[in-house]
């Protein structure tokens, strides 16, 4: 499965070895990385541990507030660029929106009219896309405050977590969002330099599970908002559980 990575600090921070260990798990999930880090996103369809860019990248690395990182384990589309995470996109307000997802989208009715302008194959692309309009319709409607940004988001998750794999995080400019609807996946750690989350624990310190099915956003490293618990744990199927073990997870 695709492994996350998120981090929100008090402080712009070092993050070196967190995302060396984080890229470490490539290979698990060899079919592209991306990396959000200084307002722009960089992402290939390699292995990364097979990339000659990503360390180049990490070697100078500044120290950073906000980050978002991706190991893609290729389920619903091909090993291309354009398939690769993050997405990123601006609404009408001229916010940009970056998103990070594991998952599948198995209950897909609302995303589906985004598969002929969607620029790859995923699944992820379009739940990205329809998460863009649902906050430029809020925005239509008069969306101004960060807590009614954060509502908006929030209703939108817990909209589409039922009978879906959702384990996702965006990063607003502002808010970084976290959910995951899967027991045992996706892990958080506060520390002095703010909160890091990821698939799986990167060192031997106390790690916290994540909430499941339940939406928390956080800023300068601290949590600010936090959504009521939802009905949409994902259950996984037989065809679910048989994919994992084929990837010896």
């Amino acid at each position: 499965m695709c492994e996350l990575f998120g981090f929100s600090g008090r402080k712009s921070a070092d993050l070196t070895d967190r995302l060396n260990t984080f890229f470490s798990h490539s290979d698990k999930n060899p079919h592209g990385w991306g990396i959000m880090y200084g307002g722009g996103i960089v992402k290939e369809p390699v292995n990364a541990g097979g990339s000659t860019l990503l360390p180049l990248i990490l070697k100078d690395l500044p120290p950073q507030k906000n980050m978002l990182a991706h190991i893609r384990y290729a389920t619903v589309g091909s090993i291309t660029e354009e398939n690769c995470h993050p997405f990123s996109g601006s609404d009408i307000s001229g916010r940009e929106w970056t998103m990070i997802h594991n998952g599948t989208i198995y209950s897909g009715k609302d995303t589906y009219k985004y598969y002929k302008t969607q620029l790859g194959e995923t699944d992820s692309e379009r739940l990205f896309l329809s998460l863009i309009d649902t906050v430029n319709d809020a925005l239509c409607k008069g969306l101004s405050s960060e807590r009614e940004r954060f509502s908006t988001v929030n209703r939108f998750i817990a909209c589409h977590a039922p009978r879906n794999k959702l384990n996702l995080i965006i990063f607003d400019g502002d808010l970084l969002y976290v959910h995951k609807n899967l027991k045992n996946t996706l892990s958080y750690k506060c520390g002095s330099d703010g909160v890091t989350v990821s698939t799986q624990p990167l060192d031997h310190t106390d790690w916290a599970p994540f909430p499941v099915a339940q939406v928390i956003a956080f800023k300068d490293g601290r949590e600010a908002y936090r959504g009521q618990c939802h009905k949409g744990v994902f259950v996984p199927t037989l065809e679910y559980i048989t994919a994992l073990d084929a990837m010896n997870i």
